[in-house]
């Protein structure tokens, strides 16, 4: 049990913050952002409600309890990092890794998760 917490906590906390870092991103370099996002092909306008919905997340993973909204973070971040892998993938800038590690700490940290509860 002790050890399925520590590798909970290590993804959750890994992938916490390679979130923060992108949500920085957004509200600080806000003119790169919309660059990548006019590549992506997606308005530029998103790109704060994103992050917010992206910062949302975050807190419900970490709240106590809230079981049902957990899930719908988990599901949102799952189909935000496929979505971004293939952006990044069609574009061919090479930054399609971020989201490959993003994937693999979401699976993670949703596997035991599940295991703990």
């Amino acid at each position: 049990m002790k050890k399925n917490k520590i590798i909970y906590y290590a993804a959750t906390g890994l992938l916490t913050l390679l979130m923060l870092f992108s949500i920085s991103m957004y509200f600080f370099k806000h003119d790169d952002m919309v660059i990548a996002f006019t590549n992506f092909g997606y308005p530029a306008y998103i790109i704060y409600p994103y992050a917010v919905v992206k910062l949302l997340g975050l807190i419900v993973l970490w709240a106590p309890g809230l079981k049902t909204l957990k899930e719908w973070a988990y599901s949102g971040f799952f189909f935000a990092f496929i979505l971004a892998f293939f952006a990044h993938y069609m574009i061919g800038d090479g930054e399609q890794m971020a989201a490959v590690l993003a994937f693999i700490l979401l699976i993670t940290s949703y596997i035991f998760y599940k295991k703990l509860n």
